[in-house]
């Protein structure tokens, strides 16, 4: 993929960011729910609690998931950081793609059953809460950029300049 120019490359980022901060939210207001949810001895506010998460997971954090995912993606092809040069952008992409899946295939499904019955059961408060963690660690290895890079990584930082630069510039 060519390198993204500067003022595209930070919209993308800005969009990114914003995205993978909402998803946080999301997951942390999910959390706020479903504790309410499952802790209350009120069967109404445990009701409205899941049919609250059903609001969130029906509308929201699908497209917000997707959104980190594919900027993140396009950020990590369009630049220098590469997908698969650095550990910590790998490590990063993986959990967001698994995360992202979850949300689709296990948590949303949780949700609407959990909305229908009117009760949150204890996955309910197990998936938002491994969901932020994860979360946090992902905007901790962002910020932080640790580890090294990747053996791929490694290999085209050794290569010389002649074998990196494209056909056709000098």
């Amino acid at each position: 993929m060519k390198p993204l120019r500067r003022p595209v490359r930070r919209s993308i980022l800005v969009v990114h960011v914003a995205a993978s901060v909402g998803w946080l939210g999301l997951t942390v207001g999910l959390l706020s729910l479903s504790l309410a949810a499952f802790l209350t001895h009120d069967a109404t506010m445990a009701g409205a609690a899941a049919r609250a998460m059903k609001v969130f997971g029906d509308w929201l954090v699908v497209p917000v998931a997707l959104l980190s995912l594919v900027s993140g993606l396009v950020l990590a092809l369009g630049t220098s950081w590469g997908l698969a040069r650095h550990r910590w952008v790998w490590t990063k992409f993986w959990l967001t793609l698994i995360t992202a899946g979850l949300s689709v295939f296990a948590l949303r499904p949780g949700i609407d059953e959990a909305a229908a019955r009117g009760t949150v059961d204890i996955d309910l408060v197990i998936a938002p809460s491994v969901a932020t963690a994860t979360y946090l660690f992902v905007t901790a290895i962002s910020v932080l950029k640790p580890w090294g890079p990747t053996r791929r990584g490694r290999r085209l930082r050794q290569a010389p300049e002649s074998a990196r630069r494209p056909a056709g510039r000098g």
